[in-house]
């Protein structure tokens, strides 16, 4: 299996038991290694105080493309920490777009760079997250496969 393969496979690994995601109608658009994107409709139940999206809805969008984009290597990998800044609201009805980038990979640690945007390009929120890689992996490979 190549890494493209490889980062589509873990992906649907990960996606079959990701509740929290198919709760929220967040879905895996791409994959691939280092990299992912998942879109999200902002739905009425989403909506804070101020009618606008809730700041944990985007939240919660960026870093599940975070995480994929960090397994997308096959090896099991948790946040180690994150920070985002909101630089524009989202919208009942907006589709929001969450792309991820790796941007540092050394040993057990990443540095992934996740830009959140609308259906018309606008940017919403710019998400910084920490990896840590752990034993495991999502894919069985080698002679245990």
């Amino acid at each position: 299996m190549d890494s493209q393969q490889l980062a589509e496979a873990a992906g649907d690994a990960m996606y079959s038991n990701d509740t929290a995601c198919k709760e929220l109608g967040i879905e895996l658009r791409s994959i691939s290694p280092g990299c992912a994107e998942m879109t999200m409709t902002v739905r009425d139940a989403m909506l804070n105080g101020h009618n606008v999206c809730h700041g944990g809805f985007i939240f919660t969008l960026a870093d599940s493309c975070f995480a994929y984009a960090c397994n997308s290597h096959n090896q099991s990998t948790l946040a180690a920490g994150a920070r985002i800044d909101f630089l524009a609201p989202g919208r009942a009805g907006d589709v929001l777009l969450a792309r991820a980038e790796e941007r540092a990979l050394a040993g057990r640690t990443g540095i992934y760079d996740v830009t959140v945007s609308n259906q018309d390009g606008k940017e919403i929120a710019l998400f910084r997250g920490n990896s840590h890689r752990i034993k495991g992996e999502l894919v069985p490979q080698g002679e245990n496969a």
